[in-house]
């Protein structure tokens, strides 16, 4: 018989109107370890029940796990490239690590569904983690960032996406997974909205109401679309993002969830080094002038039969 594609998780599902980002650690102790592992075989099942509640909702749930958590959890073997998250760039200009062991990334084109998956799956982790950030984010008008312009418009879609998004031959024990990428932005937006509409587009790139990327005879290098796209061997290597705005008015917070998607962290890490550091080093990305990443972690996204069997794994 022909051997079986692994399904992967919900990576290249369409993007929604809601998400919910947790990111927790886990707990001490061998208690802490065997629930979340058990945990891992009840996901699918919890998305599938508040799911079916409201079919055309598109309720999904991603989970992926960190360096720092992986072999305690799961021991050998273990995902190829999955490492610590890297730092870039200077002190006043930091893409820094932060602590978090697991990820998930809830998403539906209602909160309430996302709000009830999130109340459901915390709950069966009981005491084993503790969460060290949780964002509520919402898609803002025609898929806009809080900043004003449109967001992820270079994503790859359909079999591109999985292309770029899905684990092959390289790691087949791992095939059908994911690396996912998390940076946490808040945004100086009285600075911001200072500029005029013209040295916006020239941060970011492209043209601000019809979202058309500026001439390369006019685009800075130091813009934000130069900077993160990425070739190689002539070819436009690409991640899948599905950013999400975030905020509080009433306490001046207002940011961007940056989450990216790739088969590899390698041209994730790129583009955060070309952004943070510059290319050359020095000709870094200007919206870091207004943009301030107080959050950063790397995870694994297991396939979803992986991520079922590794409830019997031990650490």
């Amino acid at each position: 018989m022909p051997e079986i594609t692994p399904e992967p998780q919900a990576v290249c599902s369409p993007i929604t109107r809601s998400a919910i980002f947790i990111v927790a650690t886990l707990k001490p102790g061998p208690e802490a370890a065997e629930c979340v592992r058990g945990w891992c075989a009840d996901v699918a099942g919890l998305t599938r029940s508040v799911g079916k509640r409201v079919p055309g909702g598109n309720l999904s749930c991603v989970c992926g796990f960190a360096d720092s958590a992986w072999d305690r959890l799961f021991g050998d073997p273990r995902p190829a490239a999955l490492h610590p998250f890297r730092e870039f760039g200077p002190e006043q200009r930091r893409a820094l690590a932060t602590p978090g062991d697991l990820l998930l990334h809830i998403r539906a084109e209602h909160m309430d569904l996302c709000f009830e998956l999130a109340t459901q799956l915390m709950a069966a982790l009981g005491g084993a983690v503790t969460v060290v950030d949780e964002v509520q984010g919402f898609r803002y008008f025609d898929m806009r960032s809080i900043i004003g312009f449109v967001d992820g418009t270079e994503n790859p879609v359909g079999r591109k996406a999985e292309h770029f998004t899905l684990i092959g031959a390289e790691d087949p024990a791992f095939s059908a997974g994911s690396y996912v990428l998390v940076q946490k932005y808040l945004h100086n937006m009285q600075a911001w909205n200072a500029l005029t509409v013209e040295a916006q587009e020239g941060v970011i790139g492209r043209t601000k109401l019809s979202d058309i990327e500026l001439d390369e005879s006019v685009k800075p290098s130091s813009s934000h679309s130069a900077l993160t796209v990425l070739e190689e061997d002539g070819e436009e290597v690409k991640i899948l993002r599905d950013n999400m705005p975030f905020g509080r008015p009433g306490a001046g917070e207002f940011g961007t969830y940056f989450i990216g998607y790739a088969r590899s962290p390698e041209p994730i890490e790129q583009m955060l080094e070309n952004m943070f550091v510059g290319k050359p080093a020095g000709n870094y990305d200007r919206l870091l002038d207004f943009s301030t990443a107080v959050t950063g972690g790397l995870f694994f996204v297991p396939s979803a039969d992986v991520l079922e069997a590794l409830a019997e794994r031990t650490g």
